[in-house]
C-alpha cells in the first residue's frame, strides 16, 4: 500500500504547476450587438464552456479570468453559480491584449511554473488539447495547439496578390498558448514597452527569438468572433452529442 501511495505522490509531484489566464475582455465588435462570451451556446454561455474545460484539467491549478469592467459582476455570478472551484480571481482587462493578459498574470500564484493563456471565446477546446500543450511547454518552454491551414492563402497589398505562401508550411494557431511563467511575463512586458501590436501571445516570445512548439489542435476548436461562428459552435456541440 505504501508503495502505491509513494507512486501516486511522485506522479503528482511530477505534474507541472500551471495557472490559466482566460482572456475575455474583448469588445465583441463583430457580434452585431451580442456579447459573445455571455451568448448562449447549447446549455451554457460561451465563457462557461471554456472555463469548464480548464476546470476539468488535472494540470490546471488555478484560473484567472480577465474581462471588461462592465462584465465583472455577470462573470462573477456565472462562475459562482457554476461552482468553479479553480477560478481564483476575475480582473479588469486593459487597452489591448498584452495589457489584459498581463493584468491576469499578475494575479496568479508566484510558484506556478507554467501559464496557459486561453481565449474566453474558444468554448470548444478540450481537456486533451489543454493538457498536451501544457506538457509540451514543460519540455520546451512554449507551446500552442495548431491545425494545418486548409485554404490556399494569398498575401496581398492594395487588393493585389503579391505572394502565395506554401500551404504545407502554414498553420492556424489556437489556444491555450502555454509558456514558462517567467518567459511570458518578460516577453509581454517587453512587447508593451516596445508598443508592439500582437494578435496572440506566441508572438511576444517569438519577438525575443524564442521557439514555440506546436501541438495537435482541432478544427472544432474555433473562436467565436461573428454570429456565424456562434451558429457553427452550436452545430459542433450537437454533432459531438450525436457521436
Amino acid at each position: 500500500m505504501s508503495g502505491l501511495l509513494d507512486k501516486l505522490l511522485r506522479r503528482r509531484a511530477e505534474q507541472p504547476a500551471c495557472a490559466a489566464v482566460v482572456a475575455a475582455a474583448g469588445s465583441a465588435s463583430r457580434m452585431e450587438g451580442v456579447d459573445k462570451i455571455l451568448a448562449p451556446m447549447g446549455q451554457w454561455p460561451v465563457l462557461l464552456h471554456t472555463l469548464k474545460a480548464l476546470e476539468n484539467s488535472d494540470l490546471i491549478r488555478e484560473i484567472v479570468v480577465v474581462t471588461r469592467e462592465d462584465l465583472i459582476v455577470p462573470v462573477s455570478v456565472l462562475c459562482r453559480d457554476a461552482a468553479l472551484a479553480k477560478v481564483t480571481n476575475i480582473v479588469v482587462g486593459g487597452a489591448n491584449r498584452c495589457q489584459s493578459v498581463l493584468n491576469g498574470i499578475r494575479e496568479v500564484r508566484e510558484d506556478v511554473q507554467l501559464i496557459a493563456i486561453q481565449d474566453g471565446a474558444r468554448p470548444l477546446v478540450t481537456t486533451q488539447i489543454i493538457d498536451e500543450a501544457i506538457l509540451r511547454a514543460r519540455e520546451c518552454g512554449a507551446a500552442a495547439p495548431a491545425v494545418p491551414v486548409k485554404d490556399t492563402v494569398k498575401q496581398a497589398r492594395d487588393a493585389m496578390v503579391i505572394r502565395t505562401p506554401d500551404r504545407r508550411e502554414l498553420f492556424a494557431v489556437q489556444t491555450p498558448q502555454v509558456f514558462q511563467a517567467d518567459l511570458i511575463r518578460g516577453a509581454l512586458g517587453k512587447a508593451m514597452a516596445d508598443g508592439a501590436e500582437l494578435t496572440d501571445d506566441c508572438s511576444a516570445v517569438e519577438r525575443l527569438g524564442f521557439p514555440v512548439a506546436l501541438t495537435q489542435g482541432s478544427y472544432e476548436n474555433i473562436k467565436i468572433t461573428t454570429p456565424v461562428d456562434l451558429a457553427l459552435g452550436e452545430a459542433i456541440l450537437n454533432w459531438r452529442e450525436s457521436r
